[in-house]
């Protein structure tokens, strides 16, 4: 019986050993597939602002780092510029509706793509940790231009987009207004969830270990990819927060998390019933109203 039950042991704890490993190799996988964006793979833009009716020039800037990146610019001399930010995996042309919306107004736009995006150099995706640069060359490519007012620049970021736009703001005082549309307020606040979407992985035990291996892809802990960390330092600069109640990409406790960490001026506007950075297309009038009023009230009234 002994002899057995020794054969008994073993053969669990090489079932437990297998099983282990191979958690380990999958879980590695979907880490490294969620924060590398191979360009054979790439969402590209199926349209350009031409398409929308809409005169623009193609833009390329250069981060410390030898990134390329490609963007679009929208003039529109004399008046505010919004540089509007795409989210993740996604690429410029997926912001040509808000951009047609905001020329509407009068608005110079930028739309930037940051790195292992579209067809800007690089692959890995930061999540944050990595992009800060690529939005400070952005911000510098605005100012080298003689059409745009530096004292009177926005931003708006959708999604990953968000996320980034309100870490770089906490950083950058010249930009004076920012809107963030259902964006992550951490990623381990939405890793669950997350995971559940991109990967179709059950949270449990899943989320815990990819997180593991994201963090060691990246080269940074977790914790330091959190918005709330850095949205507070926006003030006294207005932030605009937009989150979907039936958001199913991020934690839909987001835009909560976010507006509870910022100081005034703040706003939130909560739908329970809207999915991910839908508000536009589900709610065209009402967001044309808000998003318009927001950057008109910080950008144009301004100045009287």
């Amino acid at each position: 019986m002994t002899r057995v039950r020794k054969y008994a042991v073993a053969a669990v704890a090489t079932v437990v050993v297998l099983a282990a490993t191979g958690l380990g190799v999958k879980t590695r996988a979907e880490a490294y597939r969620l924060v590398t964006n191979p360009r054979e793979t790439r969402s590209l833009p199926r349209e350009t602002p031409a398409d929308r009716g809409l005169l623009f020039e193609d833009a390329t800037v250069t981060t410390p780092d030898g990134l390329r990146l490609v963007g679009w610019f929208i003039p529109s001399p004399g008046q505010p510029t919004v540089i509007i930010q795409h989210g993740y995996k996604d690429n410029r042309g997926s912001m040509l509706g808000l951009a047609a919306l905001l020329r509407r107004h009068d608005y110079a736009v930028l739309m930037p793509t940051v790195r292992a995006h579209d067809r800007s150099d690089g692959e890995v995706i930061g999540l944050g940790s990595r992009e800060m640069v690529d939005l400070e060359a952005w911000f510098q490519y605005l100012l080298g231009r003689a059409d745009v007012d530096p004292n009177r620049i926005g931003i708006f970021g959708a999604s990953m987009g968000g996320a980034l736009v309100l870490q770089y703001a906490a950083g950058n005082h010249r930009l004076k207004a920012v809107v963030a549309d259902c964006a992550f307020s951490s990623i381990t606040d939405t890793v669950e969830t997350s995971v559940r979407f991109f990967t179709g992985l059950p949270p449990f035990p899943f989320a815990p270990m990819i997180l593991f291996w994201v963090e060691r892809k990246l080269g940074v802990a977790a914790s330091t990819i959190d918005a709330k960390q850095f949205i507070g330092k926006i003030s006294p600069r207005p932030v605009f927060l937009l989150q979907g109640g039936a958001d199913r990409v991020v934690s839909p406790e987001s835009g909560a998390r976010l507006y509870a960490a910022a100081n005034e001026p703040k706003e939130l506007w909560f739908e329970p019933a809207l999915g991910h950075a839908t508000f536009l297309a589900d709610m065209p009038e009402e967001f044309e109203k808000r998003i318009t009023a927001f950057f008109d009230r910080h950008l144009r009234l301004m100045r009287q």
